[in-house]
């Protein structure tokens, strides 16, 4: 005897979840009305007022949902509390319905507020983004940025910048070929180390490191080119001489004039998240350097909220939000752990409602989890990007490219069949 065979499924969106009910045969009529019902999400909201918080779990436990609040809401005090709801979207949808009959005006904006983080998390307001003659339609599969550093200082050994007698503008272009033809869909070139432990440079030597290379690339390489720079003026100089995008890893923070020289090109912008202190770092010669003991006071809270306000930096200079791109910034002002944990939970950064890119390649917290200097972590890199497309990555940004592309090629057929 076989029994029923009873197992337990778990779905992620809701157009799966509809698909399960399809090979039942159940009638369409009745998905549209059980589908919702069968998708839990759990929204944590900040700072909302008590006599708010308390209408929020009244209405939410009438609905058949749940609400978590402080137990100080109960005494009736003037303060705030941050609020974790539990419903399926069905109870969602019951629930933003009557607070926008509410008087409470701060009701009214927490049912804004979460309609459109539902609404971004299941990808509802991403649109397809064209750079140049590429289009990049996401959610259908992973798209691979190959890096190309023109510095002599490189975490990952791959600095072009050396006491060689191959010019270092030629093998950059070779490696750029190189890339493309192994799968690369966007080229991201650097001029300026950002490891633990580096220094910075000036605008004028980073435009003598990049400058040679763009001007080589543009007219031959048909795929987007990103210029990894925080300062305006490389930006402006880099998009005049043929870079598409720019890769800000201080998202808009350090040069006020970033965003307007985005803004006025039209171009995509990659904001990414960075609390780092690169003199601090700890460092070790065969691993290379880490940060420890960087204290956040919630990890994935505090990297969203700061990653909104750089896309509020981006808004107001105008940069449409179909080009902003999320980046958590793995590895920039986060301990191994930090690292980890910040890949596993990366889909929350969905709730942003942008595009999504990674860079875990060859970084420090493999070579601290499994004890391997940089030119062996391969295999560490490839089950981080494998993780991170699971969790919503749209774009991984890699030093190996061939290997990485297969990897992601591998990943997009079980996770977005």
């Amino acid at each position: 005897m076989t029994g029923f065979n009873p197992r337990i499924i778990e779905f992620d969106t809701i157009d799966e979840l509809r698909a399960e009910m399809e090979k039942i045969g159940t009638d369409p009529r009745g998905i549209e009305i059980m589908a919702p019902k069968g998708i839990l999400r759990a929204v944590k909201l900040e700072g909302v007022g008590y006599a708010a918080a308390n209408i929020l779990k009244q209405e939410m436990l009438a609905k058949g949902g749940e609400a978590v609040l402080t137990g100080d809401i109960y005494f009736g005090a003037e303060k705030t509390t941050d609020i974790l709801l539990l419903g399926t979207l069905r109870h969602y949808r019951q629930l933003l319905n009557k607070l926008r009959l509410q008087p409470l005006k701060s009701l009214v904006a927490i049912a804004a507020e979460l309609e459109s983080a539902l609404s971004r998390y299941e990808g509802g307001e991403l649109t397809p983004l064209t750079v140049g003659k590429t289009t990049f339609n996401w959610g259908e599969r992973t798209y691979v940025m190959g890096i190309i550093n023109v510095t002599p200082d490189s975490f990952a050994g791959d600095g072009l910048i050396r006491e060689e007698p191959k010019p270092f503008v030629e093998a950059a272009v070779a490696q750029a070929r190189c890339f493309v033809e192994e799968g690369a869909d966007i080229l991201d070139v650097g001029g300026e180390s950002t490891r633990p432990g580096s220094a910075p440079i000036t605008a004028e030597e980073e435009l003598k490191r990049v400058m040679p290379i763009l001007e080589a690339l543009a007219p031959e390489i048909e795929v987007p080119i990103s210029i990894d720079t925080y300062k305006a003026e490389v930006a402006r100089r880099a998009l005049a001489a043929g870079a598409s995008m720019v890769n800000d890893v201080w998202a808009l923070r350090l040069d006020p004039d970033l965003a307007t020289v985005v803004a006025e090109h039209g171009v995509p912008v990659i904001l990414m998240h960075n609390r780092s202190k690169p003199k601090e770092a700890a460092w070790t010669e065969r691993l290379g350097g880490r940060y420890v003991g960087v204290e956040y006071e919630d990890l994935m809270a505090d990297v969203i909220r700061e990653l909104r306000q750089s896309m509020e930096i981006a808004l107001k200079a105008g940069v449409e939000r179909s080009r902003i791109i999320v980046d958590p910034g793995i590895g920039f002002g986060k301990t191994v752990e930090q690292n980890l944990e910040l890949l596993n939970k990366l889909s929350e950064l969905k709730v942003l409602g942008c595009p999504i890119m990674v860079g875990p390649s060859r970084k420090s917290f493999i070579g601290y989890t499994l004890d391997l200097p940089v030119d062996q972590r391969v295999e560490g890199t490839a089950a981080a990007v494998a993780i991170a497309i699971a969790r919503g990555a749209d774009i991984v940004r890699v030093h190996d490219v061939k290997e990485m592309v297969r990897v992601a090629r591998m990943t997009d057929a079980m996770v977005r069949a």
